[in-house]
């Protein structure tokens, strides 16, 4: 089809038309972005975390004398193993997506006092006890977890930092350290006072949080051997199978507020920790969902509407043009190919707008960098949208007899 007569049309109508490619590369550009901000979301959401989280529980007991903590961490461990259906428990610091995060930094070169020199490397903490390997439901890839004698006490009213020299890390954190090398056998530092050797490198493990960093930096994590002694190991890890575990967290609230009512304790099975941790994540990907339906929405009904007065506009055009030989068909295709260069037009400077709102997200609000695919896939989204919208008005257009067109004003 030639489309000169269609060029030329749209230049005598520019007001109406500009608003329509305004309107479609605004679309674009929010659609695009508002799209790599839900598929990042959902990445997030669904970050491997190398823990077995069906069958595990967590009880939280606060309010105990931290010098007591020698006497009462070993009698509570004990209890909990005694419960029936309970497969493993360890005490710890902090749990993986808690929002309560213990953060440190640790660099491979010796010497290095200050952290915020470029050598640290900011990672989750997590000081565990004999079992948490079982508790957790830790995948071993390499090397092996702690033996018995390394789970050593923290240097009291100083750092909770135990006094051995065992660490286990996660693979990513390794990979970062050591980028093409084994891990196994090479030391960690941190500050001047403290270094572990990696014994063990794990499956990765999310931490209790992102800490203002990506999702690269996500599963960096770290798991040190503690003697149950220290005050901080607050968090009980219990492991059942997954019928038996609202039975077992039930139970297990109930035997530690026996042992000591003056403390509080709270139980959560590890889904409801998952779901509350990622909850505005999920009420973000919802909200962001709802901006592309209504940005879709409006797109169409502004091309529907536009389409639809044009119709009614150039009833006489359309009349004559049926009248010297044009087909439905024709009419049809008219309509389609102008909504086609209209939609074109929109999306080049949709694409274009699509890109700078990238990078200002990126440099304000820390967003990666968006893959160049989400520009063709938004491209043809708004292609077909404009399609669509057009499809009715065209429709009516080709349908209206020759006569009726011509006698129209």
């Amino acid at each position: 089809m030639n489309i000169r007569p269609i060029l030329s049309t749209l230049r005598k109508h520019r007001i109406p038309t500009a608003l329509i490619v305004l309107e479609i590369a605004l679309a674009c550009a929010v659609l695009c972005n508002a799209i790599f901000m839900i598929g990042q979301r959902l990445e997030a959401i669904h970050q491997p975390n190398a823990i077995d989280e069906a069958g595990l529980s967590i009880v939280t007991v606060r309010g105990l004398n931290p010098k007591n903590a020698a006497d009462d961490l070993p009698r509570n461990l004990a209890a909990l193993r005694h419960l029936p259906g309970v497969k493993a428990v360890a005490a710890i610091n902090v749990v993986p997506l808690s929002n309560d995060g213990w953060n440190t930094g640790f660099t491979t070169q010796s010497g290095v006092r200050e952290f915020s020199d470029d050598s640290y490397v900011n990672v989750a903490e997590y000081l565990v006890t004999a079992d948490a390997d079982k508790a957790l439901g830790l995948k071993l890839l390499r090397g092996r977890f702690f033996h018995s004698e390394e789970y050593a006490a923290g240097t009291l009213g100083k750092s909770f930092m135990p006094t051995g020299h065992a660490i286990v890390i996660t693979q990513s954190f390794a990979r970062r350290m050591w980028p093409d090398q084994d891990a196994l056998g090479k030391v960690l530092y941190m500050g001047d006072k403290y270094s572990y050797t990696v014994v063990g490198v794990v499956a990765d493990v999310l931490r209790p949080d992102r800490n203002g960093g990506g999702l690269a930096s996500f599963s960096y994590s770290v798991f040190l051997p503690m003697a149950p002694v220290e005050a901080a190991l607050n968090k009980y890890l219990v492991r059942s199978a997954p019928q038996d575990r609202a039975r077992v967290l039930r139970e297990a609230v109930s035997t530690l507020e026996k042992i000591s009512p003056e403390a509080v304790v709270n139980g959560k099975t590890f889904s409801d920790i998952r779901n509350a941790y990622f909850a505005d994540t999920r009420s973000m990907a919802w909200m962001l969902v709802l901006v592309c339906v209504v940005m879709v929405a409006v797109t169409a009904f502004g091309i529907v509407g536009l389409s639809s007065f044009w119709v009614g506009q150039r009833r006489r055009q359309i009349g004559i043009r049926r009248a010297v030989g044009a087909t439905r068909a024709d009419i049809l295709h008219y309509f389609q190919t102008e909504n086609f260069l209209i939609s074109s037009f929109g999306v080049v400077l949709g694409m274009l707008l699509a890109y700078g709102a990238n990078l200002y997200l990126m440099q304000h609000y820390e967003m990666a960098r968006m893959p160049w695919t989400f520009f063709p896939v938004g491209a043809v989204t708004l292609w077909l949208i404009g399609q669509l919208s057009v499809l009715g008005p065209a429709l009516r257009a080709s349908h209206v007899p020759p006569v009726v067109a011509t006698r129209s004003v």
